[in-house]
């Protein structure tokens, strides 16, 4: 999402102090697809002509190559963690030309910066690709992947898979926050607007659903007034502002609805939801509990909160990443995302329902 990012912290749930150490990679670990906006892209947005892309640094600054790759953070991204999780290499971007043969097999990251639940959110940003785009390009991936390993064995591979889908923070950010004035502020009150996200959220999981996912996390969104941009451009006391705030309180609880709704359709815990809403937070009135010393303050940056513009080469950059919940404007430290990914694998059914990442993991392994 990058100013992307009102998906803003879509980040899913924190446990003080917990790291994710990454397992080796191991033969057969089950395939890994993804879906979303800056949150999750790993670099998509790298071979697109626009504004919303992470390839200059300091992005990248603490990734095992110290070069930018087209994450929004610092280093590895939430994607990237749950890889190491589920013993797999990281998905690669969709459109990354080395991507073919049997690094097909390890799955794929088809998320693009800036994009939202509505097509027509993110406009700003040109050049993306949006849901409806990554669906369609799912759809190739498959027959790519038929090709190599054939029909049984590619539908095996899609079926016993992980997804992770991560949409909606662009949607208010981005689109219905966007400016004073918004065609979707004229259609919509803010309950209304949430209500229609959810029904068209709806359709996408259910494309996804068609389209052979079944084990499929979906997030919710942050506190959307309360990260760096939000706080510089919004609050006038250092406050999370109120109306990106009102938006996630009515739409994540509607969220989690509908995918409750959702799994009783299909008869079976399809779908689970990850409560990044009540994680962030946590974070946010404590983040001394989690070893930051600042939630409101992006490392990389400039003006009030470093939280004006975009992380670049000549913004303000924090010596030490480890100590920031922010890494930039809109989106989380590598740090952060370690504890993040850490609740998805162990967090209650107050932040992970019906069931966490390691109950998924094995239930899935039982013949």
């Amino acid at each position: 999402m990058m100013s992307c990012s009102g998906a803003v912290l879509a980040v899913f749930v924190v446990v003080a102090a917990a790291v994710v150490a990454p397992p080796p990679a191991v033969e057969g670990a089950r395939a890994f697809f993804v879906f979303g906006d800056s949150l999750v892209d790993n670099g998509n947005n790298n071979y697109l002509v626009t504004t919303a892309r992470a390839d200059s640094p300091p992005y990248g600054i603490d990734y095992p190559t110290h070069r930018p790759t087209g994450r929004f953070s610092n280093g590895y991204n939430i994607p990237d963690l749950i890889s190491q999780a589920i013993g797999a290499e990281s998905t690669m971007a969709y459109l990354n030309p080395e991507l073919r043969s049997e690094k097909l097999l390890v799955g794929a990251n088809f998320a693009s910066a800036g994009i939202g639940i509505l097509n027509d959110t993110g406009i700003q940003f040109a050049n993306i690709i949006r849901i409806n785009e990554q669906l369609e390009l799912f759809k190739e991936y498959q027959m790519r992947v038929r090709a190599i390993i054939g029909e049984e064995e590619s539908h095996l591979l899609v079926k016993s898979a992980l997804v992770l889908i991560t949409l909606g923070g662009n949607d208010f950010v981005n689109n219905y926050f966007f400016t004073p004035i918004t065609l979707r502020r004229l259609q919509f009150n803010l309950h209304d607007f949430s209500k229609f996200l959810i029904s068209q959220y709806k359709n996408i999981l259910l494309m996804l659903y068609k389209l052979g996912a079944r084990r499929v996390l979906v997030t919710g969104t942050g506190p959307l007034g309360c990260v760096p941009s939000q706080l510089a451009t919004r609050s006038t006391n250092g406050e999370c502002a109120e109306e990106p705030q009102q938006a996630a309180a009515i739409f994540n609880p509607l969220l989690l609805q509908m995918l409750v709704g959702l799994n009783k359709e299909l008869g079976s815990d399809i779908f689970v939801a990850a409560n990044a809403n009540q994680m962030h937070n946590d974070f946010i009135t404590n983040p001394q509990a989690f070893g930051f010393i600042t939630s409101k303050v992006a490392c990389c940056g400039q003006g009030p909160y470093n939280g004006v513009g975009v992380c670049n080469p000549s913004s303000n950059l924090c010596p030490d990443r480890e100590v920031y919940a922010f890494w930039d404007p809109f989106h989380p430290t590598e740090r952060a995302n370690r504890i993040i990914v850490q609740t998805l694998l162990t967090g209650s059914d107050k932040y992970m329902f019906p069931m966490n990442l390691t109950t998924i993991m094995a239930l899935d392994s039982m013949p």
